[in-house]
């Protein structure tokens, strides 16, 4: 249907522009125009006031460090955890991280918070909103929009129960006769959960868990209630959201049921809404997929700012396992740049496992079984998924990074923390903007004590350190967790000066031995070239200069070392784990 927009200012027209045809696409049922105004409405979008937002501005740079942590990762007693979190970043990382994940602070019912039982306040056991409110005065809030499910006692879910109305249509709901085996599912749970309600017995769908339902995003209301919380949110102070489970938003009967057409369209929604009221804010979509699925929440610059780098975690760990970093190379090299205003976050540990099947079609079974093998020498654990004719297959390895690298496949070693920093040095690097988990910073051991009260896998990298005991051993210099802190605040505050490391800077992958992982960045002015190279093994590995593109009519310094490069046809023999940051400007 075509619709005039000359009433409307330019920029709210431009808006009508973009989402009247989603929402034809996604509602046809509906007046588009009507939903639309009542959108713009319910994310506070004054109609007069609203400023085009400018497409492809990338809103980040070679300083921004994102930090994913629990509000409660840090504990005082006789303190609000958010209170001594804000205490602990500005006494420890301040000057390293602009960006804090603050994983579901909402309160919940289960599964670490992502059952949330009220959207709209925090957990009391953390603090208030005003205490989120004031971390966002000193750091940019990633919240977690955790809208693919809610928790079964979520005030929507009980009024579902009640029977009342209003709430009829917002769960999904199939039959346990239909066919349901295409489904796509992260969990080895029954998909379909009996409930009785004053309507009668219902079946209502749970993409996870039974304690998680999801909600019907084919129901335009839910659409619009969502909205309404992402507007509270701003209004507390979060400025980049957090897309939980994405993939999985939209469901029809018959199809794998994710990575829909209508989820895209849907992101597409939510983003031209999202940015239209905070132009500056930016949306990162978890789909814990492999790469080309992964890739596809980039639309055309259109959908996702970030997409998570999941890749990046399993075969950088292997890397460091095998001593070879033939499939990291081989992967860097198919990965393709990020238009400009959409980047990748990378990150290679989280509140969550590592993912193995962002590893699939890249390592072979045989090369994830020995991963595997070696990590549960280290302490992990394996969380597993049911395929679709029912077999459990991995679907991520539960253990804390500090522990995952430990040794290699021959056994433990003295090289755990030069793997922990070359591992981050990778990481840090790398095109797109490092997230560093709260536990990898502090060099947090494997917690056998909360895994074995609560038998929850992931629980095993979730350690809520006391803060009067976690302080001392950051501030022994010979401390486990000091040496680990101090090397990697080392090499954020080099990257943060090198324009090179921009997040859209130029990539491009070296050739050079399995021993040897490297790439090159490139400034986006040209005018600094950097070339990273990491000895991925417990040996020491040579480096022939010439392999490198070292232009004679510049100078070139080392910059971790501070070594001048004095021949540019020499060789340089890295150490067991070694990084070099070989740059012609500092």
């Amino acid at each position: 249907m075509q619709h005039s927009y000359s009433e409307f200012t330019p920029a709210y027209g431009a808006l009508m522009e973009r989402i009247v045809p989603l929402i034809e696409s996604l509602y046809p049922q509906s007046d588009a125009l009507e939903l639309a105004q009542r959108l713009t409405a319910i994310s506070a979008i004054d109609a007069q006031t609203v400023q085009l937002p400018v497409p492809h501005k990338s809103h980040w740079d070679q300083q921004d460090i994102m930090l994913i942590t629990y509000g409660d990762s840090i504990i005082s007693e006789g303190e609000k955890p958010l209170h001594t979190l804000k205490t602990m970043l500005d006494n420890n990382l301040q000057e390293s991280v602009s960006m804090v994940h603050i994983l579901p602070y909402y309160p919940y019912s289960s599964d670490g918070g992502f059952a949330v039982s009220d959207y709209e306040k925090i957990n009391p056991q953390l603090g208030d909103w005003h205490d989120v409110t004031e971390i966002s005065h000193g750091y940019r809030i990633m919240a977690d929009l955790v809208v693919n499910h809610c928790s079964s006692e979520h005030p929507w879910f009980k009024a579902f129960i009640d029977g009342d109305s209003t709430y009829e249509d917002f769960f999904v709901q199939a039959s346990p006769d239909e066919d349901l085996s295409a489904v796509v599912r992260p969990r080895t749970t029954p998909l379909l959960r009996h409930t009785i309600t004053k309507n009668g017995d219902k079946y209502v769908w749970c993409t996870f868990s039974h304690d998680q339902i999801d909600l019907n995003f084919a129901n335009p209301d839910v659409f619009i209630e969502v909205m309404r919380l992402i507007a509270m949110y701003i209004d507390y102070g979060a400025s980049i959201f957090r897309l939980d489970a994405i993939g999985f938003l939209w469901k029809e009967i018959g199809t794998s049921c994710i990575h829909l057409p209508q989820t895209h369209q849907a992101i597409q929604l939510m983003r031209a809404l999202i940015e239209y009221r905070l132009p500056t804010a930016i949306i990162i979509t978890e789909t814990n997929v492999p790469k080309k699925e992964n890739l596809t929440y980039f639309g055309n610059a259109n959908e996702a700012h970030m997409v998570y780098n999941f890749s990046l975690p399993p075969l950088l760990i292997n890397a460091m396992l095998s001593g070879s970093a033939r499939h990291l190379k081989t992967w860097l090299m198919s990965m393709p740049p990020a238009q400009m205003g959409t980047t990748y976050l990378n990150f290679i540990a989280s509140h969550d496992g590592i993912g193995v099947r962002p590893a699939e079609g890249i390592l072979d079974p045989e090369e994830i079984q020995n991963m595997i093998h070696s990590l549960q020498s280290f302490g992990a654990k394996v969380s597993w998924r049911a395929g679709l004719n029912g077999e459990k297959s991995p679907y991520e390895i539960n253990i804390s990074l500090i522990d995952a690298f430990k040794g290699t496949h021959e056994g433990e070693d003295e090289y755990q923390v030069a793997r922990m920093l070359c591992a981050h040095a990778i990481a840090i690097a790398l095109e797109g903007v490092p997230a560093i988990y709260i536990h990898s910073f502090l060099a947090t051991e494997n917690d056998y004590e909360t895994l074995a009260k609560t038998e929850h896998n992931r629980d095993i990298n979730r350690k809520k350190w006391p803060l009067e005991e976690l302080q001392p051993l950051l501030d022994d210099p010979q401390s486990l967790h000091a040496q680990v802190l101090s090397g990697m605040k080392g090499l954020i505050e080099l990257r943060k000066k090198q324009a090179a490391f921009h997040p859209n800077a130029t990539q491009f992958t070296l050739h050079l031995d399995d021993g040897l992982f490297g790439f090159w960045r490139q400034s986006l002015m040209r005018n600094q070239s950097i070339f990273v190279v990491n000895n991925v093994t417990n040996q020491p590995q040579v480096l022939n200069l010439t392999q490198l593109n070292l232009i004679d009519m510049d100078e070139w310094k080392e910059l971790i070392s501070g070594q001048m490069i004095e021949d540019l046809y020499g060789q340089i023999t890295l150490a067991p784990y070694q990084t070099v940051w070989i740059s012609n400007l500092w």
